[in-house]
Protein backbone atom coordinates (compact mmCIF):
# COMPACT_ATOMS: atom_id res chain seq x y z
CA UNK A 1 0.00 0.00 0.00
CA UNK A 2 1.38 3.94 -0.63
CA UNK A 3 0.19 6.83 0.92
CA UNK A 4 -1.04 9.64 -1.26
CA UNK A 5 -2.81 13.27 -0.91
CA UNK A 6 -6.06 13.67 -2.46
CA UNK A 7 -5.41 16.55 -4.92
CA UNK A 8 -8.76 16.77 -7.01
CA UNK A 9 -10.97 14.74 -8.62
CA UNK A 10 -11.45 13.49 -12.37
CA UNK A 11 -15.23 13.53 -14.81
CA UNK A 12 -14.90 11.46 -17.51
CA UNK A 13 -17.10 11.74 -20.69
CA UNK A 14 -16.83 8.26 -21.97
CA UNK A 15 -16.45 5.30 -19.71
CA UNK A 16 -16.36 1.49 -19.60
CA UNK A 17 -19.53 -0.20 -18.98
CA UNK A 18 -18.14 -1.90 -15.79
CA UNK A 19 -16.76 1.53 -13.95
CA UNK A 20 -20.86 3.11 -14.50
CA UNK A 21 -20.98 5.51 -11.66
CA UNK A 22 -17.33 5.55 -10.64
CA UNK A 23 -15.34 8.15 -8.73
CA UNK A 24 -12.10 8.71 -9.99
CA UNK A 25 -9.20 11.07 -7.86
CA UNK A 26 -6.09 12.70 -8.64
CA UNK A 27 -3.74 11.68 -5.65
CA UNK A 28 -0.57 12.35 -5.59
CA UNK A 29 1.72 10.12 -3.50
CA UNK A 30 3.26 11.13 -0.29
CA UNK A 31 6.60 11.86 0.01
CA UNK A 32 8.49 9.58 3.44
CA UNK A 33 9.82 13.07 5.03
CA UNK A 34 5.94 14.21 4.76
CA UNK A 35 4.65 11.29 6.55
CA UNK A 36 4.21 12.49 9.96
CA UNK A 37 2.99 15.46 8.81
CA UNK A 38 0.59 15.04 5.82
CA UNK A 39 -2.47 14.56 8.00
CA UNK A 40 -2.07 17.90 10.03
CA UNK A 41 -0.99 20.25 7.18
CA UNK A 42 -1.61 19.92 4.04
CA UNK A 43 1.27 18.10 1.87
CA UNK A 44 3.33 19.82 -0.88
CA UNK A 45 2.85 18.58 -4.04
CA UNK A 46 5.83 15.91 -5.08
CA UNK A 47 7.84 15.39 -7.52
CA UNK A 48 6.34 11.69 -7.74
CA UNK A 49 3.79 11.53 -10.66
CA UNK A 50 0.09 12.04 -9.95
CA UNK A 51 -1.93 8.89 -10.16
CA UNK A 52 -5.69 8.35 -11.58
CA UNK A 53 -7.21 6.37 -8.69
CA UNK A 54 -11.13 4.55 -8.33
CA UNK A 55 -12.33 5.74 -5.49
CA UNK A 56 -13.66 3.10 -3.13
CA UNK A 57 -13.48 4.45 0.32
CA UNK A 58 -15.39 7.98 -0.51
CA UNK A 59 -12.61 10.11 -0.43
CA UNK A 60 -12.04 13.46 -1.42
CA UNK A 61 -10.20 16.52 -1.91
CA UNK A 62 -7.62 16.91 0.72
CA UNK A 63 -7.46 13.73 2.39
CA UNK A 64 -4.36 11.29 2.96
CA UNK A 65 -5.55 8.12 1.79
CA UNK A 66 -3.71 4.13 0.91
CA UNK A 67 -4.17 3.27 -2.36
CA UNK A 68 -2.81 -0.13 -4.16
CA UNK A 69 -1.98 -0.34 -8.00
CA UNK A 70 -1.20 -3.10 -10.37
CA UNK A 71 -3.34 -6.36 -9.98
CA UNK A 72 -4.40 -5.76 -6.33
CA UNK A 73 -6.07 -3.15 -7.54
CA UNK A 74 -8.68 -4.94 -8.66
CA UNK A 75 -9.31 -7.70 -6.37
CA UNK A 76 -12.55 -6.10 -5.50
CA UNK A 77 -14.46 -6.70 -8.45
CA UNK A 78 -15.72 -9.98 -9.35
CA UNK A 79 -15.58 -9.21 -13.45
CA UNK A 80 -11.92 -8.25 -14.71
CA UNK A 81 -12.16 -4.33 -14.60
CA UNK A 82 -9.47 -1.90 -16.17
CA UNK A 83 -8.04 0.08 -13.32
CA UNK A 84 -4.34 1.00 -12.14
CA UNK A 85 -5.21 1.84 -8.56
CA UNK A 86 -7.60 1.72 -6.00
CA UNK A 87 -8.38 3.75 -2.58
CA UNK A 88 -8.40 1.80 0.52
CA UNK A 89 -8.18 3.58 3.58
CA UNK A 90 -8.58 7.43 4.84
CA UNK A 91 -6.16 8.02 7.09
CA UNK A 92 -7.43 10.13 10.58
CA UNK A 93 -4.04 9.96 12.16
CA UNK A 94 -0.50 8.67 10.91
CA UNK A 95 2.48 7.90 12.77
CA UNK A 96 5.93 6.82 10.83
CA UNK A 97 8.84 5.56 12.74
CA UNK A 98 11.74 5.56 10.41
CA UNK A 99 13.90 2.07 10.68
CA UNK A 100 17.07 2.52 12.78
CA UNK A 101 20.20 3.25 10.98
CA UNK A 102 22.85 0.68 11.48
CA UNK A 103 25.89 1.64 13.26
CA UNK A 104 29.07 2.72 11.07
CA UNK A 105 31.37 0.04 11.39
Amino acid sequence: MRIGHVIGKVTMHTHEKALKGARWLLVNPVDTDQLNTCIQDQPQVTAQSTLVVYDHVGAGEGDIIGFVEGAEATAPFKDPTPIDAISLAIFDTLTYLPPPQAAAG
